[in-house]
């Protein structure tokens, strides 16, 4: 009976013992809490407008889009954009070149800043912390056009590392027009560029960490490295597989933008991936349903990776996203 009143209290189960629909519970949470749905409201926005209501354009990828019919007017075609990308010359080059950069850039995107974060939370003088977190962090405020113009500047044929080679009597290395340099040259970029930020929830994980089991370990004689290795790495463990989980989610969708600039003729046979495709049969070639059944094909791959990343990872180490 006690516990009848204080659930009639809490507005869960009402005066008849029975539960309470789900819109008159919703209603009182939103009345209790209800600065934090107001804060929710423009993330909501924002998904709403820019993820959900954009969704109903996927049917352009079984359409063939006709300007004067509109998305709704135009003509069905099945499956014919999916058949016609699958039997293109180029469909298993996009595909392996969009799996080589995504899968280094997660690679090296990960074990990175992993380990610059053990290192920074080993530097004893806060002051020097915060001046490596503030130096490593401002390359990630750099917008991808200036960070390729550094890269020309740097790297290219007349570049400061080429002129200096020159004049050492080296020959000159070709990294932005090379393919086999494409690679490395984009991915190590991105590690300069997002190491800051990506360090960022390891260090906050790292703060974490009891230190209690640093101090019985230094008492038993453990050096920096079994602490490493024993405490510090086991016990950001979860994080490490929530980061790894998301990556490998979106290990299929690489960014255009920054590709796109480092692109010429001479490295297109290493740098042309999925998503340049559909930004160039899309906008340059106004091949809408074409360019959305690729797009559609992209994030099918990625769903299903995520969903197979997530149910891997519980499996193994039971450290899961849902």
């Amino acid at each position: 009976m006690k516990k009848q009143k204080k659930y009639e209290k809490t507005g869960y189960i009402g005066s008849a013992g029975k539960k309470k629909g789900f819109w008159t519970r919703l209603g009182k949470d939103i009345r209790v809490n209800t600065i934090l749905y107001l804060m929710m409201v423009p993330v909501a926005a924002y998904f709403i407008l820019f993820n959900y209501i954009p969704m109903a354009g996927i049917q352009l990828a079984f359409k063939k889009y006709q300007i004067k019919a509109g998305i709704w007017g135009s003509p069905w075609v099945g499956l014919k954009h999916f058949e016609r990308f699958f039997a293109s010359y180029n469909f298993g080059s996009l595909l392996k070149n969009t799996l080589l950069i995504s899968i280094y850039s997660l690679l090296a995107g990960a074990a990175i800043p992993i380990i610059f974060s053990l290192m920074i939370n080993y530097v004893r003088s806060s002051h020097w912390k915060k001046t490596l977190q503030m130096i490593t962090y401002l390359p990630y405020f750099i917008s991808n056009v200036v960070l390729v113009g550094m890269l020309a500047i740097f790297l290219g044929d007349n570049g400061i590392v080429n002129v200096a080679l020159n004049a050492l009597g080296a020959e000159g290395i070709p990294f932005l027009s090379s393919g086999d340099l494409f690679r490395s040259v984009y991915t190590w970029s991105g590690v300069w560029q997002g190491l800051g930020f990506s360090s960022v929830i390891y260090i906050a994980a790292l703060a974490g960490v009891d230190m209690q089991l640093h101090e019985a370990a230094i008492v038993d004689g453990a050096s920096i490295w079994q602490r490493i290795w024993h405490i510090d790495l086991m016990e950001i463990r979860p994080t490490i597989f929530v980061v790894f989980i998301m990556g490998l989610g979106g290990v299929i969708n690489v960014s255009y933008e920054k590709i796109l600039l480092m692109q010429n003729p001479l490295n297109l046979a290493a740098s042309e991936v999925l998503s340049t495709y559909t930004y160039k049969m899309g906008l340059i070639n106004s091949d809408y349903g074409f360019s959305t059944a690729v797009g559609l094909f992209n994030s099918v791959i990625s769903m299903i990776l995520l969903f197979w990343a997530n149910r891997t990872t519980r499996k193994l180490a039971g450290y899961s996203i849902w």
